[in-house]
């Protein structure tokens, strides 16, 4: 389910009430997430991890605010140097507040599928780099795929286009099938719009 605001999608995939939340909100927004989430029955205990798919603080701005709530950080291998550098991309008037490394979960890919296995979620975590280094797409077994800013392959475009292009073709022989991006409606892939 999509508890998004300001233009920006955050994915809640649940199995009963184990639930995980793809992409964390913009700085200095908690009431506004707290609001969405309440407005869509997910109490905040019940979300086991918070997963951003990149860190741009549209994406993983509210990371540490969730974490002060009781959600632990959900971190990959290739993000650890990213977040960091999110720091450089805020403003004071965002409210921004720095990310503590030291009590993150964090994860190799390779585990992914057993951590997400013991939330009931059938599926895993894929390294997907093309709109930055640090992209990830958390990939179900079902077929739905949450990827974040990786940019659709229609607009590929400039120096990541290989890059990116691997992304989409890893995500599509692994099964993907519904894209659920980080903005803008899904949409199902094709054999068209994954070369």
């Amino acid at each position: 389910m999509n508890v998004g605001y300001r233009s920006t999608n955050y994915w809640v995939v649940s199995s009963g009430t184990s639930r995980l939340l793809v992409d964390l909100g913009y700085p200095g927004t908690m009431g506004t997430m707290r609001a969405r989430l309440d407005r869509m029955g997910v109490p905040l205990h019940e979300i086991r991890y918070g997963l951003a798919t990149h860190y741009h603080i549209d994406h993983g701005g509210l990371a540490q605010e969730l974490k002060m709530a009781g959600v632990p950080l959900l971190v990959l291998e290739t993000q650890i140097a990213a977040i960091p550098l999110m720091k450089s991309w805020t403003k004071p008037q965002d409210r921004y507040v720095n990310i503590t490394t030291h009590d993150n979960v964090t994860v190799p890919f390779a585990e992914t599928r057993t951590l997400l296995g013991r939330m009931g979620i059938r599926g895993e975590i894929l390294s997907t780099p093309g709109h930055s280094d640090d992209s990830l797409s958390l990939l179900l077994n079902d077929g739905s795929v949450f990827t974040g800013d990786l940019t659709p392959p229609a607009l590929i475009a400039g120096e990541s286009t290989d890059v990116a292009a691997a992304s989409w073709q890893l995500l599509r022989e692994r099964g993907a099938t519904t894209v659920y991006p980080g903005h803008g409606p899904e949409w199902r892939i094709t054999a068209e719009s994954v070369g």
